[in-house]
């Protein structure tokens, strides 16, 4: 038999979902089954927990786990608060495919979203961590004050462009 079961431990779960949207128990069930949890309220608990902020969004929710209580918190992915922040209208995933996040957002949007993403970043300076958005701009498909994210990453490097210490 496995060992038994530490109530007083402190376990952490990592989990995507879709913001608002309640996943499938079965996705769920292998990781939070030996813990003593139900797959299907904590479902109903991360897609209660998203539903506000991340609706339609794919997001990582940390899962914290003490005495079979589970607690759900969002870690924002740097593509989702990019996303985000062009504050487009919530679109249902099962019939709008494939789509194209044109918009454009404010530098200062960037320098906000690489402060939130500081203690994940590999960077050494916040300079490094605007330029690893500014990479994640051009992935999703937006402008950064109508520029190109590449060319605004080259203006950094060259000084035309100041990004504050912290």
């Amino acid at each position: 038999m496995p060992p038994k079961f530490d109530p007083t431990a402190i376990i952490e779960v990592y989990v995507r979902a879709t913001g608002g949207e309640v996943g499938a128990a079965s996705s769920l069930a292998p990781k939070l089954g030996p813990l003593g949890l139900s797959p299907k309220k904590i479902g109903e608990d991360i897609a209660k927990e998203t539903a506000k902020d991340w609706k339609g969004l794919r997001v990582t929710c940390k899962l914290t786990v003490q005495n079979r209580q589970a607690k759900v918190s969002v870690v924002p992915s740097a593509s989702a608060l990019v996303i985000k922040a062009l504050k487009e209208p919530f679109r249902d995933r099962k019939k709008v495919k494939n789509v194209k996040h044109s918009g454009n957002i404010t530098m200062d949007d960037v320098i906000d979203i690489a402060r939130i993403m500081r203690p994940r970043s590999m960077a050494r300076e916040l300079k490094g961590t605007v330029k690893e958005i500014l990479g994640t701009a051009t992935s999703v498909g937006c402008t950064v004050d109508g520029e190109d994210p590449r060319d605004m990453q080259s203006m950094i490097d060259e000084g035309d462009v100041e990004v504050p210490d912290n």
